[in-house]
């Protein structure tokens, strides 16, 4: 009987092993891409951005464009956690911080400067 028991037992084991899912991304690899963010609050009012991160050896570089995709400034660094990436950059001779939140697969949230709202959504290329 003891035997018995443990055979289901193992078989349970295997069978709960067979659907647990796979690792989330972290880091580099899950900020990596271009985010499409909007900050609300701003002085002039919510502000749509795309955040362009790409992984160049062991770091992170990029750009922070406008709505229309034009460059408004490259990213000086990138600092990453598991779960976060705090991103500097340089704007109309102001220096920005950006703070980006993992939320789920495909969404983020932050803020700017510590003062301003963000949320944003992963930008997804369709391969044809």
């Amino acid at each position: 009987m003891r035997k018995l028991s443990q055979l289901f037992t193992g078989l349970l084991i295997l069978l709960l092993s067979f659907n647990a899912k796979a690792q989330s991304k972290i880091g580099a690899d899950y900020f990596e891409g271009k985010w499409d963010v909007l900050v609300k609050g701003l002085p002039n009012g919510d502000a749509k951005l795309f955040v362009v991160l790409e992984k160049k050896d062991s770091t992170m570089t990029g750009a922070i464009q406008d709505s229309t995709g034009k460059q408004i400034s490259k990213i000086d660094r990138v600092d990453l956690k598991d779960t976060t990436a705090t991103i500097y950059f340089n704007a109309e001779n102001y220096d920005v911080t950006f703070l980006l939140i993992k939320k789920d697969e495909d969404h983020i949230t932050g803020s700017m400067m510590n003062m301003f709202e963000a949320e944003g959504t992963r930008v997804k290329i369709i391969k044809q």
